[in-house]
């Protein structure tokens, strides 16, 4: 626990005396917000064209409507997870679900690109709250122990296929009804999870002590985070020597090193820290943070482009790429309920690095950017999908355990930072690794597998040089 007092002050778990059925339907809540925080990152990218046609957005502007989420989104992430554990893990979930449902409401009905792009910002916030909450409410509800695990692994599941789902529900929705209904689908879904979560779910927070909130250790790691990732967006546009890139990066990780001296001093001084650093010095916490940021680089770059190379290369229309990304989604469903299955004989360490191995023989094979659907998409996504769903649940799992009083909604934050600042680093290093490559584009698509696939065998080696060996009694 941080030194600074803090003392968790909770309700009953939950708020009916409903047993396990009151238990499944907070599984249900806390996934489905998941999976509204994750949809909207990828939803979007399919509908990019008749965006562009119907507002009149240009080149530039156009990619704001997916940055001005994504950057939001990562650069709050942390602040979040911490008002989460401080306000009140109930009333957090429920305001960042009303607010994300608002903010879909508005962009749905835009008529200016300023109004879409305002909209995404306010999303971006309200994921940014909701995302955090959804995690803490499980790891608060369920006891440490066979039902957490199935928890999480549900948790990851959802995570993982919404970047598929989010390319089916995007292209159906946009050629049959309207680009509009990408983000007006949120709106009876927000509405239905808050009518559901008012009664269900039971308010638990903390009491901070030591000074307060970490007003200034939250503007220098927002500042730092949003300008890492706004610098990264930069270098698909600008290359990553120019100065639109090299400044935002510089000048974030100055606020990242500031943050890190604040907190070390607000620490020794006994004051209560944003982040305390004793948690970065968990091997549970450090490594499954660590692996959730490169496998998040890996595989949200995956889906966009498996996305390309169909329609592209295959020459498929965005309803055939949504549903040729069935398979994959299934696979890391039952890929999760296995790896909660297996976790207790093999343990968290070996079942990381198993799935990272996986996964990078599937981007392996994936980088051969065969011409047909069956070896050039199906069985190659089959093989990295079944890989990373393997190693995510263990890595959520270990970068949220041994959370003391008033750090589940931190930890929470934390790895969901980490996924996502992976993932938008990721995603544009690959992009520009891709786009150097002259020629076909499947050549350029192959680079970035080989790349993905040099990040998976990374993955590994984390995963075994930190995470500790769990003893035979834990399994």
């Amino acid at each position: 626990m941080s030194q600074g007092a803090e003392q968790e002050k909770s309700t009953a778990r939950l708020a009916p005396e409903g047993g396990s059925r009151a238990y499944g339907a907070v599984l249900v809540l806390a996934c489905l917000g998941q999976f509204m925080v994750v949809l909207d990152v990828s939803i979007v990218n399919i509908a990019l064209p008749a965006i562009k046609a119907d507002l009149g957005f240009d080149d530039t502007g156009l990619q704001w409507v997916v940055n001005a989420y994504s950057l939001t989104f990562a650069g709050l992430l942390l602040l979040g997870g911490r008002i989460a554990d401080l306000a009140g893990r109930k009333r957090v979930f429920v305001a960042g679900v009303t607010l994300f449902t608002v903010s879909s409401l508005l962009g749905g009905l835009a008529d200016t690109p300023g109004l879409l792009i305002a909209a995404r910002v306010v999303q971006g916030l309200g994921a940014a709250v909701l995302a955090p909450a959804t995690l803490t409410i499980l790891t608060t509800t369920f006891t440490e122990g066979p039902r957490r695990t199935r928890a999480i692994a549900s948790w990851t599941a959802v995570g993982a296929v919404g970047g598929a789902v989010g390319g089916i529900l995007g292209g159906v929705l946009t050629e049959y009804l309207s680009w509009r209904w990408i983000l007006l689908i949120n709106v009876p879904v927000g509405v239905a999870i808050v009518a559901a979560a008012v009664p269900l779910l039971a308010e638990s927070r903390v009491r901070l002590g030591g000074g307060g909130l970490d007003v200034l250790g939250t503007i220098l790691v927002t500042s730092g985070i949003s300008l890492v990732a706004f610098g990264t967006v930069q270098s698909e546009t600008y290359g990553w020597a120019a100065w639109q890139t090299l400044a935002p990066l510089a000048t974030g990780t100055v606020a990242l090193g500031a943050f890190l001296l604040w907190e070390r001093r607000l620490t020794g001084r006994g004051r209560t820290p944003l982040v305390p650093l004793h948690l970065l010095r968990s091997r549970q916490v450090a490594g499954g943070t660590l692996v959730m940021l490169i496998t998040g680089a890996a595989y949200i770059a995956m889906w966009y482009f498996m996305s390309l190379h169909m329609q592209v290369d295959l020459g498929y229309t965005p309803v055939q790429t949504g549903l040729a990304f069935i398979p994959h989604t299934l696979t890391m469903m039952a890929s999760s309920r296995l790896s909660a299955r297996l976790m207790p004989r093999f343990g968290r360490r070996t079942l990381v690095a198993a799935g990272s191995l996986i996964g990078a023989a599937g981007f392996a094979w994936q980088a051969v950017m065969a011409g047909d659907y069956v070896t050039g998409v199906l069985l190659p996504g089959l093989v990295m999908c079944f890989g990373g769903s393997l190693a995510f649940t263990p890595a959520a799992l270990a970068g949220t355990s041994g959370a003391g009083p008033g750090e589940a909604g931190l930890l929470s934050g934390l790895l969901n930072t980490s996924r996502q600042v992976g993932g938008s680093l990721g995603l544009a290093a690959l992009a520009t690794v891709a786009a150097a490559v002259h020629g076909a584009p499947a050549a350029g698509y192959s680079r970035a597998f080989i790349v993905g696939t040099a990040l998976l065998l990374l993955s590994a080696i984390v995963a075994m040089a930190i995470l500790p060996r769990e003893r035979a009694a834990t399994r």
